[in-house]
């Protein structure tokens, strides 16, 4: 049997996994509390129960970006593949994503050694492929670990870690990649740096740089990673089906790496 290694990161309320706006909430529901609705529906006392107990249950409020999801390319824009259609096509939606995609050989780059906020270049990838002496293969699903990862459920967290910008980002699917993956809160740059960067330089244009790149050439993220450090750099499969919410922008995925015995 392969070896499986989860690499999702556990929803949970009350830790900062997010912007404040932006948090999930999640009641749970015990055995008890549910009893007597159930017991007045059918017309019994609670004590009619095993042990008066009834369903765990639990009721969130959470957004399609919460914990560990997969982005659509209709996250980033509403159009894709500008620069291979004459103006561009619809942009897929997370139910439209081929789920090929996301079953695939995957590679990891580890740039835990790059400074929080630092915009990872074409020939920094270049050079860390080279170190692992990796070949990058059309649709391999590359996994960034990032120092984001070691923070997560931190206060920093969404501040944590390098990120990717146009540059990168376009490197990589102008070679064939169609998933990308980060531990990080997002796959750019956090937005703390990218603020400084815009309001240093009034250039919007680098206000998510990494994700537009789905304007031009239609490609998925997935975000939240978790316990990528437990990987090699290759050899592995990552599984990462999206939930199949209705004509949204991303969906939660239990992201799984598969290792061989």
């Amino acid at each position: 049997m392969p070896r499986l290694v989860d690499i999702s990161a556990p929803l949970q309320a009350d830790i900062p996994s997010d912007p404040p706006d932006m948090l999930p909430q999640i009641e749970y529901l015990d055995h008890r509390s549910t009893a007597p609705r159930l017991a007045a529906y059918f017309g019994v006392g609670e004590d009619a129960l095993p042990e008066g107990q009834y369903a765990a249950v639990e009721r969130c409020a959470i957004s399609t970006h919460n914990g560990t999801h997969v982005d659509a390319p209709y996250h980033y824009f509403s159009r894709m593949n500008e620069a291979v259609v004459p103006g561009g096509e619809p942009s897929m939606r997370i139910d439209e994503v081929p789920l090929e995609w996301l079953y695939q050989p995957g590679v990891k780059l580890d740039l835990r050694h790059l400074p929080d906020g630092h915009l990872v270049q074409p020939d920094e990838i270049e050079a860390e492929l080279g170190r692992i002496g990796h070949q990058l293969r059309p649709l391999e699903i590359v996994l960034a670990n990032t120092r984001a990862g070691s923070r997560y459920g931190h206060a920093d967290y969404v501040d944590s870690g390098c990120g990717f910008g146009r540059a990168a980002t376009l490197w990589l699917v102008e070679r064939g990649i169609r998933v990308v993956g980060t531990d990080g809160w997002s796959w750019d740059a956090p937005f703390s740096y990218t603020r400084r960067r815009v309001q240093e330089t009034g250039d919007a244009s680098l206000i998510w740089e990494g994700h537009r790149v789905g304007r031009d050439r239609a490609y998925c993220q997935i975000e939240k990673l978790h316990n990528l450090e437990s990987l090699p750099a290759d050899g592995f499969v990552v599984a990462a089906f999206p939930v199949k919410v209705h004509r949204a922008s991303a969906g939660w995925t239990r992201a799984v790496a598969i290792l061989p015995d």
